[in-house]
């Protein structure tokens, strides 16, 4: 049996109505609340003419043939609200980078055919300047916040919108393939859609397997049974954007798993005092984060403040590298604490994962999950253990369909090897003799400098064991003598009586990089600069390096 999301969030509310699923400051939302007003928000899409047309069996990989919904939005349970209604009428929500400025924005919605859109009243003079170029939008439905903007012509308030329609089931069915679309960042080219069916996302992403039974759930009944037998005890807890994948996945795993998820109060930006006070109140038992970017300030903050953090047992990190350096001072303050490094992408879901605790420190060597393996450089072959070659990093059988409205990059992307169809995303990887991988990172992030091949991220991560060193990000620029040289980008601690060179961070690096390697220029920044997901602007970052040449 397979499953549509709707459908899992409606039999939970039935079986744990009164369970909290929903905390954010003051809102507090049980499942039942929650799904009545998904609900609500499912009759008013569909009144307004919004669902599916074109049926999955009759359309190619990178093809649609639901009403497209753009959730433009900070963090808030009109997200979540905005991606279960939508599932429950059989629309496809949309992830929409909030910090997009007017050009992005009229790109990502045209190449997603946004044809509906929930914002935030605080982007409603942004929307207002691009309408007109965006012609397709039909249906706009605007949710107040502390801006004081008022509604867009044409607009409808959020809240009216609910309340004006039922909240008895739609009278459509969801499906198990209807879609799921997270567009991709956009750090190494423009953003894609990637479309999943919602029975393959839930396997590959939101832990859709049976923790008790070892496989995949094979009947609502078995969902349900864990989900109650669970109880109230686990609660998650995401500090990055919804608009990000990783996010995404802690709030709907925790949807499909009976937990209960928490967000802190402030959602535009990152505020360590209050992820940690709201950790503290709500007993949150699992904080997910998105490396050193996001780890470094909570841990300075960890420093200054004592928190009754002891319900707290997993961190989880994904997206972006978690550090050693970074993985040791959360142990420090919190040494029963299991530390997980999820290793994934938005074309091929969960793929890796490894964990780091008081007796193991993790660094770039993970445990691939079911389905997951290494393929060849030439991908004519799967790699066996030991072989020492450098490959690929790949996923079979639940994986995406494709990308939205991109039939070449979808071929290129998903190739079929040996009457397998696999997505390779761009992580390259070697095969270890105990059967673990050995991630080297990005290809677009690797750097070809006199004939060797180097790794962004493993100098990044040499470079931030120096203690002095926040944040770091690393690319190459040309250059006559290399073709491409590496180049590093540092933001050092806030620290007066620290003083840190060139050379101390060279001979740091040192300890654990070739010397070929190591940076041939390091340029000091106050800060580096990414996106609210963590995720470096590799622009920013190539833009610095130009104008110090």
């Amino acid at each position: 049996m397979e499953f549509n999301l709707a459908d899992i969030a409606r039999a939970l509310a039935v079986a744990i109505p009164d369970r909290e699923y929903f905390v954010q400051g003051e809102t507090r939302l049980t499942y039942a609340e929650f799904v009545r007003r998904s609900l609500h928000l499912a009759n008013a899409l569909s009144a307004r003419g919004l669902g599916c047309h074109i049926e999955r069996t009759a359309l190619a990989r990178h093809e649609s043939g639901q009403d497209h919904l753009a959730l433009y939005l900070h963090n808030g349970h009109e997200y979540l609200e905005g991606l279960i209604g939508a599932y429950a009428a059989r629309v496809a929500p949309f992830n929409v980078n909030y910090r997009y400025v007017d050009d992005e924005l009229v790109y990502l919605l045209h190449d997603q055919a946004a044809a509906a859109i929930i914002y935030h009243s605080a982007f409603a003079p942004t929307l207002q300047r691009i309408r007109q170029r965006v012609g397709a939008l039909r249906v706009l439905l605007q949710v107040s916040d502390e801006s004081g903007h008022g509604l867009l012509d044409g607009a409808e308030w959020y809240e009216d919108a609910l309340t004006t329609n039922a909240a008895q089931t739609p009278a459509v069915t969801p499906r198990p393939d209807d879609l799921y679309v997270l567009c991709t960042g956009g750090t190494t080219g423009m953003p894609k859609g990637v479309l999943w069916r919602q029975s393959d996302i839930f396997v590959a992403a939101l832990s859709g397997a049976s923790t008790r039974l070892g496989r995949e759930f094979e009947s609502m009944d078995e969902i349900v049974e864990e989900a109650t037998a669970r109880g109230d005890r686990f609660r998650n807890m995401t500090t990055s954007p919804l608009m990000h994948g990783a996010a995404q996945w802690q709030a709907l795993s925790a949807l499909t798993h009976g937990n209960a998820i928490v967000l802190p109060r402030r959602s535009a930006s990152l505020d360590p005092a209050d992820v940690w006070r709201t950790a503290e109140r709500e007993r949150v038992t699992m904080l997910q984060i998105i490396g050193d970017s996001f780890a470094g300030p909570l841990l300075d903050e960890l420093d200054r403040t004592r928190y009754d953090l002891s319900a707290l047992r997993i961190v989880m990190n994904g997206g972006a590298v978690l550090s050693a350096g970074a993985k040791q001072r959360l142990l420090r303050h919190l040494p029963r604490l299991a530390i997980g490094d999820g290793l994934g992408t938005s074309e091929a879901g969960a793929t890796a994962v490894s964990t780091s605790n008081g007796d193991v420190i993790a660094t770039n060597e993970f445990d691939l999950r079911p389905g997951s393996s290494v393929l060849s450089a030439d991908l004519s072959r799967i790699l066996t253990a030991g072989e020492d070659e450098l490959g690929w990093l790949a996923t079979s059988g639940r994986i995406p369909l494709g990308y939205f409205g991109d039939a070449a990059k979808t071929a290129r992307t998903f190739p079929t090897i040996d009457g397998v169809r696999y997505v390779v995303a761009g992580d390259r990887a070697r095969l270890l003799d105990d059967g673990r991988a050995e991630l080297h990172g990005r290809d677009s992030a690797t750097i070809n400098s006199g004939g060797e091949k180097i790794f962004a991220e493993e100098v990044e991560g040499a470079l931030m064991t120096h203690p002095a060193v926040v944040d770091v990000v690393v690319c190459g620029r040309p250059s006559q003598r290399w073709g491409s040289e590496v180049v590093a980008v540092v933001a050092l601690r806030p620290d007066p009586d620290a003083s840190v060179t060139v050379d101390d961070l060279l001979a740091s690096a040192a300890a654990t990089l070739a010397r070929y390697k190591l940076p041939k220029a390091v340029l000091f920044r106050n800060r580096i600069e990414r996106s609210p997901a963590g995720k470096v602007d590799y622009e920013w970052a190539r833009r610095q390096m130009l104008a110090n040449e």
